[in-house]
């Protein structure tokens, strides 16, 4: 059995599960989820656990037994708690800012940079350079912070750029026979 499979989900008393079929929607204080899986994984509520369980064991549903159960700990997380992802700025004059609810990323281009978050996440900025993408859907936070890095990956000879938090970018050695040019 897998591991990750095996190991049940548990229910905050502030969140409701209703299982109808394959469609699984979660309920709590943050919003609500609803996501269509497999039909041939099996999905049970027992005494405040989500349980998930398999009929074979198949590749495929060995890899289907797992990945349903994250899915489902991330959606009940994340109306109990949500999600968030940090975004810093490195370089001169790199700066973010919010007008509206658009965020303008200034990054060394000719334009500043518009983007519109889409419905269910919100952008905050800290500072000038501190971006903070928060939602309840893990794999929409983790989307709309990779967008917003692709507007400027950070550079790895000079070290500007979008990075995560805490994200460390290996510096490469510049042209090493500059010097020697005849």
């Amino acid at each position: 059995m897998s591991r990750v499979g095996r190991q049940p989900i548990a229910v905050p008393s502030v969140v409701k599960v209703q299982i109808e079929g394959d469609r699984v929607t979660v309920t709590g204080p943050k919003g609500e989820l609803s996501r269509q899986f497999h039909h041939d994984i099996g999905i049970r509520l027992d005494d405040g656990q989500l349980l998930v369980s398999r009929p074979s064991d198949r590749p495929q549903h060995r890899s289907l037994h797992g990945l349903t159960r994250s899915l489902l700990a991330n959606m009940v997380t994340g109306v109990n708690e949500g999600f968030s992802k940090a975004l810093e700025l490195h370089g001169v004059g790199y700066r973010a800012q919010m007008q509206g609810q658009k965020l303008v990323l200034q990054v060394g281009y000719s334009q500043p940079v518009e983007m519109a978050p889409p419905p269910g996440i919100i952008l905050t900025v800290e500072g000038t350079n501190r971006v903070l993408v928060q939602g309840i859907d893990r794999e929409l936070v983790g989307q709309v912070a990779a967008n917003i890095r692709s507007v400027r990956s950070p550079d790895p000879y000079k070290g500007k750029g979008i990075r995560y938090q805490g994200e460390r970018v290996r510096h490469k050695a510049g042209k090493a026979g500059k010097a020697t040019k005849r």
